[in-house]
């Protein structure tokens, strides 16, 4: 489910931010499902529980879990959650496209990369 790249220079911790809010947004993790206890996916991942408690603090703040008193966390989800952060990438995106536009990078290189993305995410889909 979850898995760590030691060679991504992003600290562990926004790794597993990052890593549970695609589950969450793709809707592996389904609306009030149990997220892993922090313990749990410490011992799973072989690191510091304090990096799992951090994660799941970023996660709460942004509004992908929240916390039940004696329970656990649970996946908030939902069509808001998701449509939020697709608006959020969407916003990056758009600066993204403004500062190539500013490098003078052509529309059509832009598209042809993204066709090219889009192209290899379905062959990977298929594997």
């Amino acid at each position: 489910m979850i898995f760590i790249d030691y060679k991504d220079r992003r600290p562990i911790y926004e790794q597993i931010v990052e890593r549970f809010q695609l589950l969450i947004v793709k809707g592996i993790l389904e609306p009030d499902s149990q997220m892993p206890s922090v313990r749990k996916l410490a011992t799973d991942l072989a690191i510091n529980p304090n990096t799992i408690q951090k994660a799941y603090t970023i996660l709460e703040q942004e509004g992908f879990i929240y916390p039940v008193k004696g329970r656990g966390n649970f996946v908030t989800g939902g069509e808001k959650l998701v449509r939020q952060k697709q608006e959020t990438f969407l916003r990056t995106f758009r600066e993204t496209l403004r500062q190539a536009k500013e490098m003078g990078i052509e529309a059509q290189n832009l598209k042809e990369e993204i066709e090219r993305e889009y192209e290899e995410g379905e062959h990977d889909r298929h594997m």
